[in-house]
């Protein structure tokens, strides 16, 4: 049965499972064999069971971690781990990534040390961000950046607490074309409400028609 994560923290399940992926393949005995895609479609189905298993049963406060809430984290150190269902120790234990239920218990408390540390880490410094190549069309260009965010609208977003104090000076580096584009596309106000990631600015169909024309040409050359 899938499990039933909520739109809110389903950026701290996939971390939560990312740390326990991580953890797996640390393992000294983990030696898949098969091919590096097959290994992957394997790991991935193997840690969405796990962390399905484990996810609901872990504090909210935990589950919703974030830097901002950081202070409200219960410390990993004083969780009781006896709501974690026994299919879990039984997985690790019958896999060999685990000796016994305690052992696996340990293997949990290290993960959720890793995933506390990953949810909470501080925003980067935007600056430290930049890319060699423009994040939608993909040519190495000069590049300027974009708040994703604009800074025009950043009262408002307060205001209204759209998104966390953090994320306000996030930037996307884009071509000068291409930053055009974005902001041919959507008022600030949209841009700030519903394009506010890179991912969610391909999510459009005229962007995404704007990147294919964009990544034929060739930069500093004129025509006509």
């Amino acid at each position: 049965m899938a499990l039933n994560v909520s739109p809110d923290n389903a950026i701290q399940h996939s971390t939560f499972k990312d740390c326990l992926a991580r953890r797996i393949l640390a393992q000294p005995d983990f030696d898949d064999q098969s091919d590096n895609q097959t290994e992957a479609d394997a790991l991935d189905e193997f840690t969405s069971y796990l962390a399905q298993e484990v996810w609901s049963n872990l504090p909210q406060a935990l589950r919703e971690a974030t830097y901002e809430s950081r202070e409200s984290v219960p410390d990993v150190d004083d969780l009781s781990l006896d709501a974690i269902p026994t299919s879990f120790s039984d997985t690790l234990v019958s896999c060999g990534i685990a000796e016994d239920d305690e052992a696996a218990a340990t293997f949990l408390r290290k993960t959720l040390y890793d995933y506390v540390a990953d949810a909470c880490a501080p925003p980067p410094v935007w600056s430290k961000t930049r890319t060699k190549e423009c994040e939608i069309c993909e040519r190495t260009v000069p590049l300027t950046y974009h708040h994703l965010i604009p800074r025009e609208v950043h009262d408002k977003v307060r205001k209204k607490k759209w998104h966390p104090e953090s994320m306000l000076n996030s930037v996307a580096w884009l071509c000068r074309p291409c930053h055009s584009a974005v902001h041919h596309v959507a008022s600030n106000e949209d841009l700030a409400r519903e394009y506010y990631t890179v991912e969610r600015l391909l999510a459009r169909e005229d962007i995404q028609k704007w990147r294919k024309y964009a990544a034929k040409q060739r930069w500093g050359v004129r025509r006509g």
